[in-house]
């Protein structure tokens, strides 16, 4: 399922913000963490998306994050600027800016809260991908946004010689069929528990939250699609279901991303900012023995796993809020 020209990669990792303990970004713990899923078989990073905390990080710290992105990966990975705004002039000008900072390519949501009509939604993606000479990812998040990028509309997008593909956390396959008949657009799989059906019907690659773990079995999983193995996709898919439920059912993903990644001493701190805030007991317990039933998934050795409740409680109040600008 590669897709001739494609300019993101095919495992692409939700990135997580490491944070210290008040709240602050964590810089040497963005670095290694960045380095560590690209040794694991990332070819794309995500920063400033949903996963790292866009809402709440200020525009400086997200273009921050593509230098920091583009220094470490050297070229060994593709980066790309998730977030996005819900005011389309901030949108552009902040993904002006991500260009400058070196963006390769960039990840527009659809505007949320506001619920815009499809005309907003489509005028708002064509003048963001005016603005910038990027390659673009169209996020299609209706839990989040309150509203679906509609079928009609994601035709009409497609003619946009920069909008090159959709991110879709919808789980509507037999739209994806119907948009890849019809269109060049390049899918990625927004949903961890539903990569391979994605990448079974076309789909180029995913976005994972699970994958900031290990993403060594999703570019198994990738590259067994590619050469059109089946099974041992599959056998891939069907180990990393536990790990998956445990990251992505019981609180927000970027919360259990960053206790997991603290538990195994890989991120100083499980802190995330407010209105975020760290597993409750209950919650981490189960995530806990989620965690007890994974066995055999590269890169996700739980023998040495030391959660601390403790230091994940509460959440941060940071010095200066994100929409500042």
């Amino acid at each position: 399922m590669t897709h001739s020209g494609n300019p993101f990669g095919q495992v692409l990792v939700a990135l997580v913000t490491p944070m210290t303990a008040d709240g602050e970004v964590d810089w040497p713990a963005v670095e290694k963490h960045i380095d560590d899923v690209i040794t694991a078989g990332a070819d794309g990073i995500v920063v400033t998306g949903t996963t790292g905390e866009t809402s709440t990080l200020t525009d400086p710290e997200k273009l921050r994050l593509v230098e920091v992105g583009k220094s470490v990966s050297a070229g060994r990975a593709k980066i790309i600027t998730g977030g996005g705004s819900n005011e389309t002039a901030h949108a552009i000008e902040l993904y002006k800016a991500s260009e400058k900072a070196g963006a390769d390519g960039i990840m527009i949501v659809t505007p949320y809260y506001n619920k815009p009509t499809q005309a907003g939604i489509l005028t708002h993606f064509r003048l963001v991908a005016d603005a910038t000479d990027l390659p673009v990812i169209l996020y299609d998040i209706p839990g989040r946004t309150g509203v679906p990028i509609k079928y009609e509309t994601i035709l009409r997008l497609a003619k946009h010689p920069n909008i090159l593909a959709v991110k879709d956390a919808k789980g509507d396959f037999s739209e994806v069929s119907r948009v890849l008949n019809q269109t060049d657009l390049m899918y990625f799989s927004g949903d961890d528990a539903n990569v391979l059906p994605h990448l079974s019907i076309g789909a180029s690659g995913l976005i994972g939250v699970t994958a900031n773990i290990t993403a060594t079995p999703y570019r198994t999983i990738v590259d067994a699609v590619n050469r059109g193995d089946l099974a041992a996709a599959t056998a891939a898919h069907k180990s990393l279901e536990p790990l998956v439920r445990a990251v992505m059912t019981h609180v927000p993903g970027t919360v259990s991303a960053k206790y997991i990644l603290h538990g195994l001493g890989r991120i100083s701190s499980p802190r995330v900012r407010l209105p975020l805030v760290g597993p409750e007991e209950w919650e981490a317990a189960i995530i806990e023995d989620e965690l007890a039933l994974v066995s055999g998934v590269p890169g996700a050795d739980f023998s040495n796993f030391r959660p601390d409740r403790n230091a994940a409680a509460g959440g941060a109040l940071p010095k200066v809020h994100g929409t500042t600008r």
